[in-house]
């Protein structure tokens, strides 16, 4: 048998008896009281440090997604910690299992599906706003077509525009981070009238995805990172509920109110029948 030892290499976290390192950098000297955590996640996550532009892309992108109201992640972190006080941890994991397709997830949704757009063009992409607006068309269309939503359009509170979106593209703007991904869901809130036949909002977590991924963040953790901001929202929820707690009348409201109805049994759909085209 080898008596060598298994290396497993790292660049990020490793200690020694005397000092710790992060990114190759000296924890205690070089990063806590010099870096923000803003950045330490960009930094994280890519392994280089992100510019000043990128940090404030970065940062505004987390504010945007940190709490927005009582929304279903909300409401069972404050439930299950009614439910178990004894397990904070329970009640912000709770809030974070529920990052999904309809919440928080459409961050990740509409990066990967701006990204997959882009990464179909043949040739060149648009330099213009005509050619943006071409291949949004094209892709409204095309979803239209298979009948799929557009990822980031529409929102079911701020139905006139949502007021975090203007202002990422702002920001991304401002820092000369305003790249193809933007480019292309700002093109699809142009045009996807002339397809859609109505005017819907391009939504805050889909203009972040956007520009998440205009900032080239690996598209796989782009609901890490929407996950990251409403910890800190969540956490927000639960400081709340501890001076103003609401989760018990939440809670009443449902338990006392419901109403007794007769079973409604479950029948499967009908499988083909022979004839119809499957197997005799």
């Amino acid at each position: 048998m080898s008596d060598e030892r298994p290396g497993y290499p790292t660049a990020l976290g490793a200690s020694s008896l005397d000092k710790i390192t992060l990114l190759g950098s000296d924890l205690a000297g070089d990063v806590m009281g010099r870096v923000g955590f803003g950045e330490l996640a960009f930094w994280l996550a890519t392994q280089r440090r992100p510019s000043q532009g990128e940090t404030r892309v970065f940062e505004a992108v987390l504010a945007a997604l940190a709490d927005h109201g009582f929304t279903p992640t909300a409401i069972v972190t404050r439930l299950t910690y009614l439910s178990a006080p004894d397990s904070i941890q329970g009640a912000l994991a709770a809030g974070l299992l529920g990052g999904g397709s309809r919440f928080l997830g459409v961050t990740e949704d509409c990066g990967r599906f701006l990204h997959d757009v882009l990464a179909s063009v043949d040739g060149d992409l648009p330099t213009d706003d005509a050619g943006w607006d071409a291949l949004a068309l094209a892709t409204v269309t095309a979803q239209r077509t298979a009948k799929r939503f557009v990822p980031g359009l529409g929102h079911h509170v701020h139905k006139q525009g949502d007021p975090r979106t203007p202002r990422l593209f702002e920001i991304a703007a401002e820092e000369g981070l305003y790249g193809p991904h933007l480019s292309l869901f700002a093109a699809i809130g142009r045009v996807h009238r002339e397809v859609l036949g109505k005017q819907l909002p391009l939504n805050g977590a889909g203009v972040c995805g956007a520009a998440l991924a205009d900032l080239g963040l690996p598209l796989e953790l782009l609901r890490g990172f929407a996950l990251l901001a409403r910890t800190a929202g969540l956490i927000g929820q639960l400081a709340e509920e501890l001076r103003h707690p609401v989760a018990n009348e939440v809670f009443l409201s449902v338990d006392l109110n419901n109403r007794p109805v007769d079973p409604d049994p479950f029948v499967p759909p009908p499988l083909p029948v022979a004839g119809d085209g499957a197997p005799g």
